[in-house]
């Protein structure tokens, strides 16, 4: 009668196929915390505008009026100043 763990090799550790598929966990594990990481990238992976250049943008492309903009950019700096 022949034992699990009689030296043969069977049953002792894990097979080289667990080792490959415990890599292959490991792997994607690191891959979609590192994906977490930028948060501030939108999908195209530029970084997204702040409230500031979106104000600046929309004032450049005649969105706006500069009344409009100074009153905006107001708002942000005080909003800005409250959360520092």
């Amino acid at each position: 009668m022949y034992s699990l763990f009689d030296g043969s090799g069977y049953m002792m550790g894990m097979h080289g196929l667990g080792w490959l598929g415990l890599l292959v966990l490991l792997v994607l594990l690191v891959g979609v915390f590192l994906s977490g990481q930028g948060r501030s990238m939108d999908r195209s992976g530029d970084r997204r505008e702040t409230p500031h250049e979106v104000l600046r943008r929309r004032l450049a492309s005649g969105d706006i009026t500069v009344a409009e903009y100074e009153e905006r950019k107001a708002v942000l700096d005080r909003d800005s100043s409250r959360s520092a």
